[in-house]
């Protein structure tokens, strides 16, 4: 116990600490953008942004993730927002984070082995163009000092690590920020800052229980929203925790994860702050910039409240040019670029499933409705594969029995094929099914299954099903009908 709390909050303390303030100097203008999509005051996003990743660091189950307020979150609470206003918001985080608490004990992170590597290619790579496309607005109509200020903060991010000794001490993004900062207040110059984006709140969060009747008409206006909530949030975290368990090549306990979301969430809305979920881009920033621990996470949440409550005035001061050089290169870091190159390597099923996913997410800005698209067509593709592999021996012996062997996986996409592999217009005396190669999955399989026997039967021969696997067996008994007289009579009186 005591091994493994040292090994995920002590044992990477300096990279921890200055990855964490990285990552809490980027979650400020992201917070307040998100809450202005949402349509809620700034401080409900930044609150909900230090509750979440405070609490997180504790009951998450992938150490180094940074989860906050999220963009793919705050599109789902526009119309309830507009139409109920922000106490049902609160509300709606609440059963939120419960549903998230219940799908962790359910084990629902398992399934995320369903979830194929071209469906977080093109997941992570639609992330990645998100994250450009969010930079624009900063970028345009602008002086030619932004685009002077960004093009020196890219450079600063990508040279600094070459520096001897320091280089590879402090973060080049940190370096990023305060050197900018820095010019921009030196030379006065007039560009955008943090300032801008909105008013920062000056007081510490209290605890706000949701101002909303405890009724089941509450409950039919929040729920809907808060499944929507659930659903994304979870996705998007367990995808992250997919990228950063790569990225650092350690496992990550995805059912805890859920748990922890759920939890993060709770305390999120008792705090006055609305849902959220793991971030890709922040966590991209934490591990480039050496976070690895719990307390990366821990010092992003905490150091950013310290920073917009009692650092405001300064905090203002910071260019939005610095941040979007840092949100670029997480964007050019978390795409995948082999993936481009892979194309002329991979099998077409997997480029288009690759590439269906990233066209969903940029098209929609919905991340589920994106990773769902790519999921049922990777289940299409497989199904369609497995059920060509499906095929049918046959023989005959010197007694003139006709033997069928069947090798393969015989389910809903290859019930078809497996029909028309008998030929029912020979008249032979007695035909033999023989099973020892193949595996049925479905009901479907088994009607299939009843269908040819019954045919054979109905042209007046013998038909023997032999060699069955204890699986298969045990569904040909429980749903195959062609062993009972009855039904098989009934069956062939109806032809």
């Amino acid at each position: 116990m005591l091994e493994n709390i040292k090994l995920e909050w002590f044992s990477n303390i300096r990279g921890d600490l200055l990855a964490g303030t990285v990552v809490a100097l980027a979650l400020i203008p992201e917070a307040i953008a998100f809450s202005i999509i949402a349509g809620v005051d700034p401080k409900v996003g930044l609150y909900a942004s230090f509750c979440i990743a405070v609490i997180i660091a504790f009951v998450g189950g992938r150490p180094g993730m940074i989860s906050a307020a999220t963009g793919a979150m705050a599109l789902l609470m526009v119309t309830l927002v507009k139409e109920h206003g922000l106490e049902y918001l609160l509300a709606a985080t609440l059963l939120t984070g419960v549903i998230q608490i219940l799908a962790g004990y359910i084990k629902l992170g398992s399934l995320m082995r369903f979830v194929s590597q071209s469906v977080v290619t093109g997941f992570v790579n639609a992330l990645a163009i998100l994250i450009f496309m969010a930079q624009l607005p900063e970028l345009t109509n602008v002086t030619w000092h932004v685009y002077a200020m960004t093009l020196v903060g890219l450079g600063i991010i990508y040279l600094f690590p070459y520096i001897p000794v320091i280089g590879k001490s402090i973060p080049s993004p940190l370096v990023c920020i305060v050197s900018l900062t820095a010019v921009a207040i030196l030379l006065g110059l007039d560009i955008r800052t943090v300032g801008d984006m909105g008013e920062l709140p000056d007081t510490l969060p209290i605890f706000l229980w949701p101002d909303v009747p405890l009724n089941l008409e509450t409950l039919m206006i929040i729920l809907p929203y808060s499944v929507g909530l659930a659903i994304v949030g979870l996705l998007e975290s367990m995808m992250t925790a997919t990228i950063v368990d790569e990225l650092t090549d350690t496992p990550s306990d995805k059912n805890r994860e859920c748990k922890g979301q759920g939890i993060a969430n709770i305390g999120a809305g008792l705090m006055g702050g609305m849902a959220g979920c793991a971030m890709i881009g922040q966590s991209v920033i934490n591990v480039k910039s050496g976070g690895r621990g719990r307390l990366s996470t821990f010092t992003a949440g905490a150091l950013l409240l310290v920073l917009i409550v009692f650092l405001g005035d300064w905090l203002k001061q910071i260019p939005m040019a610095a941040l979007v050089a840092v949100m670029i290169m997480v964007s050019i870091g978390t795409f995948s670029w082999t993936s481009i190159i892979n194309l002329k390597k991979h099998p077409v099923s997997t480029n288009i499933v690759m590439i269906a996913t990233v066209l969903v997410v940029v098209a929609t800005h919905n991340l589920a409705l994106g990773v769902l698209v790519g999921v049922l067509l990777s289940a299409l593709f497989f199904a369609n594969k497995i059920g060509r592999i499906m095929y049918v021996k046959s023989k005959l012996s010197e007694e003139g029995t006709r033997v069928y062997q069947v090798v393969g996986q015989v389910f809903f996409a290859s019930s078809e094929q497996f029909i028309k592999s008998f030929d029912f217009k020979e008249v032979v005396e007695k035909v033999v099914i023989d099973l020892s190669q193949a595996h049925f999955w479905d009901i479907t399989a088994v009607a299939t299954l009843d269908k040819v026997v019954i045919k054979f039967k109905r042209d007046g021969a013998e038909v023997e099903v032999v060699g069955m696997s204890e699986a298969t067996e045990t569904i040909v008994d429980k749903f195959g009908v062609h062993n009972d007289p009855n039904e098989v009579e009934k069956l062939m009186a109806g032809h």
